[in-house]
């Protein structure tokens, strides 16, 4: 099967600009992975720490979540 030469030329044009986008990236992946880490850990703690508030609330024996 043989494309047209105008969608052949648009698939390589996204192409290279999905590679730019990519290579123009401030912070390497490792960063941000890290970051990425850090958010959800603390996301983790304020969610861990309003279930502890609920349960004192209700005065549940086990206050710990």
């Amino acid at each position: 099967m043989k494309m047209p030469s105008n969608k052949l030329s648009m698939i390589l044009l996204a192409t290279v600009f999905s590679f730019s986008i990519t290579a123009c990236e401030d912070k390497p992946a490792e960063t941000l992975g890290e970051r990425v880490d850090e958010k959800a850990e603390q996301l983790g703690n304020t969610i861990e720490d309003a279930c502890e508030e609920v349960k004192e609330g209700v005065d549940a024996k086990d206050s710990d979540c």
